[in-house]
């Protein structure tokens, strides 16, 4: 017979350093020299799982075996589960292959092509799949642990990363690995971040045009260009402020499992944490189909603002008796039913004037207000050390990237060949060394003098009347400005209230009161002004 010989393993690893296909090969071809079979094409897998048919050499296979006439006449294997380790598809193609005449052959589980021997191929085939996975279900278990000791399952380290051997050993004899920081690509990352919050020479940065700044310069993603999908997932991913997780997507499935069956491996920190909350907080008020955007363009004052504290929803207005009452509702309760949520409705006009009198006579109290400023640079104090400590390690890396640097041109003076190496490594030095010098002018401006620093006790308590008369300017839409300034969330839960801010958005207001210049625009800040529990707790009454 005219044969095809088909030989595969399940990774790529096994294809790279296993002696398997060069076995099967041996074998096939002397079994077939031995029966008088002349072998005319080779099909060969490095690297696909026989738990399904998405392998293109297996497909490829089966397209030449159904060319009519077939240009081979039987497919011979090492044994059945090379071919396939699910029962029900093994039979699928063994079916389709007959219909054009070609036998699949198994070199080390003959059988007879009769009643008795397709049942023997059954069996084996209901063996195979059941190891094969049993064997998955233990090297998932493994891995699973792998990732709570801290250890690295991957072969292609996140961006910022690299995988390092450590001295405990693996599976094999390896050595198992652990993520660390690869301080060139690491440059980037908080490049990108800085432009993302601080833009550029005075320039908001978005995902577009980071992308166009990084190609333009030459940094890459690993010798490709960036595209916005990159850097949202870089701006996105929590493995940045060191919360990475194994486990996520059932790749079977194609989509990701239940939260908790996530893996968390300690990793080390790329970008702080407060960094990484400014830019998602950013991100959702930049997005057009969240809340923010509302806030500014809606009529009705608490748009955006209202949230239920039961079951986590957004509140919406809603009317009845034809448009006569306006009432805010929890958005599961309006679109699911009463079952949905157990809160109850607020009306509209009552409880706006009950927020406004509350910010205006507790919150933003004099005595409140001094309090919250005092926090304010209680905080600002407290990190200077810590910023001062950054800005030294900063500094030391830069010395450190020039040192390679100075390194590099001297080898190259010494002889060393100027190749694609060595113009790699220069890229990547010269990456880092921007990015850490773009990364210290931020930490410096943050370390500046703020306007709270201004603002003398008496100034306070003049910007707070300032602002309550606002607040309470009934029918002003500038009530609806500063209200979206300066509050970011108010959640109710029952009969209360409690209403979120920022300390830092408040001081800004102030200082921009002071200078006549307010700008009706929501800032991104992190909500700070709640820390207390009871601190901004509001009774709404019967």
């Amino acid at each position: 017979m005219h044969v095809a010989l088909y030989a595969r393993v399940s990774t790529t690893r096994q294809a790279e350093n296993d002696l398997s296909i060069p076995d099967q090969l041996r074998q096939l071809h002397e079994w077939a020299k031995a029966n008088g079979h002349l072998v005319i094409q080779e099909y060969v897998e490095p690297g696909a799982s026989a738990t399904d048919d998405k392998r293109p050499v297996f497909q490829q296979m089966i397209t030449d075996a159904m060319i009519k006439p077939p240009a081979f006449e039987a497919i011979i294997i090492h044994s059945l589960s090379r071919f396939f380790r699910d029962g029900i598809q093994f039979g699928v193609y063994e079916r389709k292959l007959d219909k054009n005449k070609i036998k699949v052959v198994s070199i080390t589980q003959p059988t007879s092509d009769d009643a008795g021997g397709e049942m023997m191929r059954r069996i084996i085939n209901l063996f195979d799949e059941h190891q094969s996975k049993e064997n998955s279900k233990h090297v998932s278990r493994a891995m699973k642990e792998n990732a709570r000791q801290g250890f690295f399952n991957g072969s292609k380290p996140p961006f910022g990363y690299q995988a390092v051997a450590t001295n405990k050993t693996g599976s094999r004899g390896r050595s198992k690995k652990k993520l660390e920081i690869n301080e060139a690509e690491a440059g980037i990352v908080r490049l990108v971040y800085e432009y993302y919050l601080h833009g550029l020479e005075g320039r908001v940065m978005g995902f577009k045009e980071i992308t166009k700044h990084l190609t333009e310069k030459g940094l890459l993603m690993r010798g490709s260009p960036w595209n916005t999908h990159k850097i949202h997932t870089l701006l996105s991913d929590t493995l940045y402020i060191g919360d990475y997780y194994f486990n996520v997507v059932d790749s079977k499935a194609g989509k990701k499992r239940p939260q908790e069956e996530w893996i968390k491996t300690a990793i080390p920190a790329i970008i702080d944490a407060a960094s990484f909350e400014q830019v998602r907080a950013r991100r959702e008020a930049r997005a057009p189909s969240k809340t923010p955007p509302r806030r500014v363009s809606s009529p009705t004052l608490l748009t955006g603002l209202l949230k239920c504290g039961i079951c986590d929803h957004a509140m919406t207005l809603v009317t009845g008796k034809s448009g006569k009452y306006r009432y805010y509702k929890c958005t599961s309760r309006h679109s699911q039913g009463n079952h949905a949520c157990t809160s109850g409705n607020l009306p509209m006009e009552k409880f706006d004037e009950l927020v406004l009198d509350k910010l205006a006579d507790q919150v933003f109290a004099p005595e409140r207000l001094q309090e919250m400023m005092a926090a304010l640079r209680k905080h600002i104090q407290s990190s200077k050390n810590g910023q001062q400590a950054r800005i030294n390690e900063l500094n030391r890396q830069i010395k450190q990237i020039e040192k390679k640097q100075e390194n590099m041109w001297q080898a190259i003076e010494n002889g060393m060949p100027c190749d694609d190496t060595f113009h790699r490594r220069a890229q990547q030095f010269k990456a880092a060394r921007e990015a850490l010098f773009i990364e210290l002018a931020g930490v410096r401006r943050d370390t500046s003098v703020p306007a709270v620093e201004y603002l003398k006790a008496s100034q306070v308590d003049v910007f707070g009347k300032v602002l309550r008369q606002k607040l309470l300017a009934k029918g002003s839409p500038l009530a609806k400005s500063y209200l979206n300034i300066l509050v970011d969330e108010i959640v109710i839960v029952d009969k209360s209230a409690t209403i979120k801010g920022s300390y830092a958005a408040l001081a800004d207001t102030m200082q921009k009161i002071k200078k006549g210049n307010l700008n009706n625009q929501v800032p991104s800040f992190m909500p700070n002004w709640c820390a207390r529990s009871d601190s901004n707790a509001l009774p709404l009454g019967s």
